[in-house]
C-alpha cells in the first residue's frame, strides 16, 4: 500500500471519514450501554463527532485544490458546503439530546443515521463524478427515510416516512436515467471532462437535452421545487422536529451543491437553456410556496411552505451561472440554516411530544410567559422575512444582486415582491407572540442542548447580520 498516496489524498475526504467513523463508534457504544440507559451519552458522542468534523474542515482549510481518485475534489465550494451541513448537524444533535429518548429507544440508530446523513450531504459538495453523486445522494436520502419514521408511536410519522420513501425512490429513478443519458451524450461520468466535450460540440444533442430535463426533475424533488414539492409539508409535519430542522437545511444544501456541480462543471455551455428553465422554476417555487404558507395554521407546515419559497430565492442566484451567484447561494444557505433551525428549535420547546407540532395559536401571549424564547422567535421571524439588519436580509440582498448583475433584473424584482408577501405570515407569528393574550399556559420543554441551540442560533442570526462583510468575503472566496 502506498502510504504517501493515502497521506496526500485522505484530506480531500477527511470530514466525511470522521463522520463515518463516528457513526460506527455510536453503534458500538450503543451495543455496550446498559439496557436501562436513556442514550444521552450517545448524543454527546454524536455531538463530539460533528465537532470533530468541523475541526477537520478547519484543518484542511486553505490547502491547494486536490482530487481523490477522480471522484471527489477539495476546493472552496466543497468547504463551503461542509460548513453549512456540519453547522446544521451540530444544531440537530443539540435539539435531539433531550428529544430522541422521548420518541424512541433506538437512540443509537437515531444518532448513527443522523451522522451518516450528514456524511452523505457533505460528500455531495465534494463530488465531481456522476456515479459518486448518486451514491452520496442516496446515502443521505436512505438515512432520512428511516429517521422520518423513527417515531413509531405517531401514525403521522410513519405516513410521512412512507410518502418520502416512495416519492424519493421515484425521483432517484429520474436522476439515474438523466445521469445515464448525460453519460451517453458525452461518453464519460467525470463532470469536468463531460463539460469539455459538450463545450467542444462532441455530444449527442438529443441525449443531452433529455438527460438535462430528467436531472432537473430529480434535483427538483430534493430541493422541493414546484411542481415537485408536494411531499414537503407532509414529511416536515410528520418527521420528528429536530429531523425536520436538519432536513430543511441539510437536504437543500446538499441537493443544491450537486446541482451546482453539474450545471457549473458539466453544463456551463448550455447556460442559455437551463438558465431560463431555472428562472421559471424559481418564479413558480417562490410564488406557490409563499401563497400556500399564508393559509397554514400548523407552524411546521407553514415553515415547510416557507422552505419551498426559500428554495426559489436561492435558485434566483443560480440562474446567471456566475461565481457571484454560487457565493450568494452559499451565504444564503448559511444564514437560512441559522434562522430556520432556530425557528424549529422554538417549535421543539413548545410542542407536546405526542402532537409533534405547534398550532400558530400556541404562540399567543408567549412574551409574557417566556420572554427570552419569544425574543428569539421574533429574531428568527424577522430574519426569515428579510428585515435588516439580520442575516436573512443580507442573504436575500446578495441573491437578488447576483441576479441583477447577471442580467436577470426582472427575476430579482419578482423575488423582492415575493419576499414582501412572505413578511405577512412571518410577522403574524410575532404579532401573536407580543400582542395577543394567551388562552392557556403553553408547554415548555427545556434541556441544556435545546436552550443552547436556540441561544446560538439567535446570536448567529444577529451577528451575521451586524457583521455581514466578514461572512460575505468568506463565502465569496469559497464560491469563486
Amino acid at each position: 500500500m502506498n502510504l504517501s498516496f493515502l497521506y496526500e489524498n485522505i484530506h480531500v475526504l477527511l470530514p466525511e471519514a470522521i463522520l463515518f467513523l463516528g457513526a460506527l463508534a455510536v453503534v458500538g457504544a450503543d451495543l455496550l450501554r446498559p439496557k436501562d440507559g436513556d442514550g444521552r451519552g450517545l448524543g454527546a458522542l454524536a455531538l463530539l463527532t460533528v465537532v470533530a468534523g468541523l475541526v477537520g474542515t478547519a484543518y484542511i482549510w486553505g490547502r491547494p485544490p486536490a482530487t481523490y481518485l477522480g471522484g471527489a475534489s477539495l476546493d472552496g465550494f466543497a468547504l463551503g458546503v461542509r460548513v453549512v451541513v456540519l453547522t446544521a448537524a451540530f444544531f440537530a444533535v443539540l435539539l435531539s439530546m433531550g428529544y430522541a429518548p422521548r420518541i424512541t429507544w433506538q437512540t443509537g440508530e437515531y444518532y448513527a443515521l443522523l451522522l451518516l446523513a450528514t456524511a452523505g450531504m457533505s460528500l455531495l459538495g465534494a463530488t465531481t463524478e456522476l456515479a459518486l453523486l448518486f451514491v452520496a445522494l442516496e446515502t443521505f436520502s436512505l438515512a432520512l427515510y428511516v429517521l422520518t419514521g423513527i417515531y413509531r408511536r405517531n401514525p403521522r410519522s410513519a405516513e410521512a416516512s412512507l410518502k418520502y420513501f416512495l416519492l424519493g425512490g421515484f425521483a432517484s429513478g429520474f436522476f439515474v436515467y438523466g445521469a445515464a443519458l448525460l453519460y451517453g451524450a458525452g461518453g464519460t461520468t467525470d463532470l469536468a471532462l463531460l463539460g469539455q466535450r459538450l463545450a467542444a460540440g462532441e455530444a449527442n444533442t438529443s441525449l443531452l437535452w433529455a438527460g438535462m430535463a430528467l436531472l432537473l426533475v430529480g434535483f427538483g424533488f430534493k430541493l422541493s421545487l414546484v411542481p415537485f414539492h408536494m411531499w414537503t409539508p407532509d414529511v416536515y409535519q410528520g418527521a420528528p422536529t429536530p429531523i425536520t430542522a436538519f432536513m430543511s437545511v441539510g437536504t437543500k444544501t446538499a441537493a443544491l451543491a450537486g446541482f451546482i456541480r453539474v450545471l457549473g462543471t458539466a453544463l456551463p455551455a448550455q447556460q442559455a437553456t437551463w438558465g431560463w428553465a431555472l428562472a421559471v422554476l424559481a418564479v413558480l417555487t417562490m410564488t406557490v410556496g409563499n401563497l400556500a404558507a399564508l393559509r397554514q395554521m400548523s407552524l411546521k407546515r407553514m415553515l415547510a411552505y416557507s422552505s419551498i419559497a426559500h428554495a426559489g430565492y436561492i435558485l434566483v442566484a443560480l440562474v446567471p451561472g456566475t461565481a457571484q451567484g454560487t457565493a450568494a447561494a452559499l451565504f444564503y444557505l448559511f444564514a437560512y440554516g441559522l434562522m430556520n433551525i432556530g425557528a424549529f428549535a422554538v417549535v421543539v420547546a413548545l410542542e407536546r411530544t405526542a402532537e409533534n407540532d405547534v398550532d400558530q395559536g400556541g404562540f399567543r401571549g408567549m412574551a409574557t410567559l417566556y420572554p427570552a424564547l419569544a425574543a428569539a422567535m421574533a429574531v428568527f421571524m424577522f430574519s426569515l422575512a428579510g428585515i435588516p439588519p439580520l442575516a436573512g436580509f443580507f442573504g436575500k440582498f446578495l441573491v437578488f444582486k447576483a441576479a441583477v448583475e447577471g442580467g436577470w433584473t426582472w427575476l430579482a424584482v419578482l423575488g423582492v415582491l415575493n419576499s414582501a408577501i412572505s413578511a405577512y405570515y412571518y410577522l403574524r407569528i410575532t404579532v401573536a407572540i407580543y400582542f395577543d393574550q394567551a388562552q392557556a399556559v403553553p408547554a415548555r420543554n427545556a434541556w441544556a442542548g435545546l436552550n443552547l441551540g436556540i441561544a446560538l442560533a439567535a446570536l448567529g442570526t444577529v451577528l451575521v447580520g451586524i457583521y455581514p462583510s466578514l461572512w460575505i468575503a468568506l463565502f465569496q472566496g469559497l464560491g469563486g
